[in-house]
């Protein structure tokens, strides 16, 4: 038969609550560290995401190894020139803190572009910038508050166990049958939801200001997008995870997808923020 039998449904349930208990634990004691433990756990984790990205698009390992190096200067090097580590002080971030920023991506966009003609693939180009950008954002918003990385975490698990255990409960239309066929628009509300009141418990219980007291629903919905868009990269490719990396959970990608634009949308968010304050 198919379908497996009940121990071994109990043993993968437990195999996937014990990686997520490891992996949540690494996450959160790299944050809290910050600086280069939160670097070097970055760095590796978009270099994962490089290598299941380039076997996704049958990409020359050559070229796939090459992308993991390119990702070593945003995720490493650019930090370190522009966000020193010495100069983090949360008490004194105003926007002008942030004007390297846009350094750093304009050097991301011609690693990328590089990329893009050295290996002749838009879509090795393209899965660049999509792995790179977010990676840097992450590391930007590190340097600047830690706390605010932490809340996005939150927010990003909280959409992923809320739109499962409600999607599973409640069923109901399907969200996007061609794509995934598992999630519904009950999973959706439930993961938006669940998003939202746990960002404006986090953003109450880490002291953070008010926009993020409301933004939970907001990135609880780019979540599941970022979630849904690996899971069209996957169809197309024919594979149902992006990896094996991560024991009951796939890959590296598997887990990150939606975490990869809420980082994006929580460094706009806060960029907005301190230019109208």
């Amino acid at each position: 038969m198919i379908r497996s039998s009940p121990p071994t449904e109990s043993s993968d349930l437990g195999t996937r609550f014990a990686a997520a208990v490891v992996m949540a634990a690494v996450a959160l004691l790299a944050i809290y560290a910050g600086g280069w433990a939160m670097r070097l756990l970055v760095a590796a984790a978009a270099a994962a995401m490089m290598l299941e990205w380039g076997d996704l698009r049958r990409a020359r390992r050559g070229w796939t190894w090459l992308g993991m190096v390119l990702m070593a200067a945003p995720a490493l090097v650019l930090p370190e020139l522009l966000f020193p580590v010495a100069q983090r002080d949360p008490a004194t971030i105003e926007t002008a803190l942030f004007d390297p920023l846009w350094i750093g991506l304009a050097v991301i966009a011609g690693l990328g572009l590089i990329y893009l003609l050295v290996s002749r693939r838009l879509s090795l180009g393209w899965g660049y910038l999509y792995i790179a950008v977010p990676s840097f954002a992450l590391l930007v918003l590190s340097w600047a508050w830690f706390e605010l990385v932490l809340w996005l975490m939150l927010v990003t698990w909280a959409t992923d166990i809320f739109a499962y255990l409600v999607g599973r409960s409640v069923g109901g239309p399907k969200l996007a049958p061609r794509v995934s066929p598992n999630k519904t628009w009950a999973g959706l509300a439930g993961g938006m939801a669940g998003a939202a009141a746990i960002g404006a418990a986090a953003a109450y219980a880490l002291g953070l200001e008010a926009p993020f007291y409301f933004a939970g629903a907001a990135m609880g919905l780019i979540a599941q997008l970022g979630d849904l868009y690996q899971s069209r990269v996957k169809r197309r490719a024919g594979v149902k995870d992006s990896g094996a990396l991560i024991p009951g959970h796939g890959g590296v990608l598997d887990r990150l997808d939606g975490l990869l634009p809420v980082a994006v949308a929580t460094l706009a968010l806060l960029m907005v923020w301190l230019a109208a304050a």
